[in-house]
């Protein structure tokens, strides 16, 4: 995949295909690594042992002493930062003229990743902490969004951020860099769609999304359209496409971000289920540590002032609707006499659930669109969403534990992880592909009859 990519060829032409060591160049370093990335993720200093088990000496004729840690450092140096994403778009588009991909629906999404960083390290200043996807809030983060095409999930462009911003205020700079690819390496009639989560919504964004021609299908939280959620569940219809799982929509139009625009409510019984199952989960959890409270508040022995157990009420019903059917009651003035009582309210859960649970509100600039088109192009982010969790797996295409130390070799790693994602989903795409002619080619029998493979 590499060979037929000509990832190194591409990456060589751009920076220069001086030898860092031994006859090799720097497209065939980075090549490298983005091959163990996708086999079997190694750091850089445990590559040359992986290497020699492998059938890549007798492949590529290069001794594994020539691969040793200090020479792959040696070929990130030798990229500048203002190269890389001149590299992408090489790659972009050759991935698009070798493999047709169909780049008129694009997603986009981020999240990032904890790095190992010292935090008196100063070289780094990309890391830095935030709200850690991973959880890992110990860490300091690296920010990543992705734009990937919806056919095949294929990352076309890629941006790194400091891991304290939020993702809402990256959105606007990676659709301006896509706008700037789109003319030579984005080709698709009628424009391009590009598709989003609720969280980069803003005014801006969308603003700028008009500006640059480029047309969007994204999401409102159901809070920001009460009215909307409150129609009856007759104002919606079944719609065709997903029929079987009984999905119904209602296709209207409201004030969203200051503009008028199509929105299109569905309901999911999936969804809906699935919510249901989460949501007691969060009240267990929630009952269960109000219980505490209340039997620690009863032995009379806590120091804690009534301000101090209050807030640790809020902090316990902060999960999301938890408060909503969850009732306390805090009595008693000082700390020996405060008393904690809760009361599950069933009426508030069943209103609750009525008015939210397997809901989504959809948005969109395509007032042309047939529903179950815009559902499908909303849908497709879980294209982009399992790269995520690909890229988070310790054993393929792992994109974590950062060991680099300075923000050029992080922006240049998260480069030849970015590009080990995209080869292998190039190689599933093209596996998904194969099976399908396969399936529908015909073959003789026995009896030299034509059949066809099932």
């Amino acid at each position: 995949m590499l060979t037929r990519l000509d990832a190194a060829g591409i990456i060589d032409t751009l920076v220069g295909d001086a030898k860092v060591s031994g006859g090799v160049t720097v497209g065939t370093y980075l090549a490298l690594a983005v091959l163990n990335r996708v086999c079997d993720p190694r750091s850089k200093a445990g590559f040359a042992d992986w290497y020699t088990t492998t059938s890549l000496p007798r492949i590529i004729q290069i001794p594994a002493k020539t691969l040793e840690h200090r020479r792959f450092w040696d070929a990130m140096d030798r990229v500048d930062l203002e190269r890389v994403d001149e590299i992408e778009a090489a790659l972009t588009r050759r991935m698009i003229e070798v493999f047709g991909l169909d780049t008129s629906g694009l997603i986009l999404d981020m999240t990032n990743f904890a790095t190992f960083l010292d935090s008196m390290n100063t070289r780094a200043p990309v890391a830095a902490r935030g709200k850690a996807k991973q959880k890992r809030y110990d860490l300091r983060l690296v920010g990543l969004g992705l734009v990937a095409t919806r056919d095949g999930g294929i990352p076309l462009l890629s941006r790194v951020y400091k891991g304290s911003q939020p993702d809402v205020t990256q959105f606007t700079p990676m659709i301006e860099e896509l706008a700037r690819r789109y003319t030579d390496a984005v080709t698709a009639p009628g424009g391009l769609t590009l598709t989003f989560d609720a969280g980069q919504n803003s005014t801006v964004n969308f603003t700028r999304l008009a500006e640059l021609g480029l047309r969007f299908v994204g999401s409102v939280p159901p809070s920001g359209l009460p009215d909307l959620l409150a129609r009856p569940a007759a104002d919606r219809t079944l719609v065709g496409r997903y029929a079987g799982e009984g999905l119904t929509a209602l296709d209207t139009r409201a004030a969203v971000l200051g503009a008028d625009r199509r929105v299109i409510l569905t309901h999911s019984p999936t969804l809906r289920t699935a919510q249901r199952v989460g949501f007691a989960q969060t009240l267990a959890k929630a009952t269960g540590t109000l219980d505490e409270l209340a039997a620690r508040l009863a032995r009379g022995r806590t120091r804690r002032g009534r301000a101090a157990v209050e807030a640790d009420i809020r902090t316990i019903l902060a999960p999301r609707w938890a408060a909503r059917v969850l009732r306390t009651e805090l009595t008693g003035d000082t700390p020996t006499s405060l008393r904690l009582t809760w009361t599950h309210d069933e009426t508030a859960q069943a209103a609750l659930e009525e008015e939210i649970f397997g809901k989504r509100i959809l948005v969109t600039d395509h007032d042309d669109w047939p529903v179950d088109q815009v559902i499908d192009a909303y849908r497709s982010q879980e294209d982009l969403e399992a790269g995520f969790r690909q890229a988070k797996d310790p054993h393929v295409v792992s994109f974590a534990p950062i060991h680099h130390f300075t923000d050029h070799k992080i922006r240049i790693h998260l480069f030849t992880c970015v590009l080990a994602l995209s080869v292998a989903h190039l190689m599933r795409r093209e596996t998904e592909h194969w099976l399908c002619r396969s399936q529908r080619a015909p073959t003789a029998d026995g009896d030299g009859h034509q059949s066809e493979i099932r």
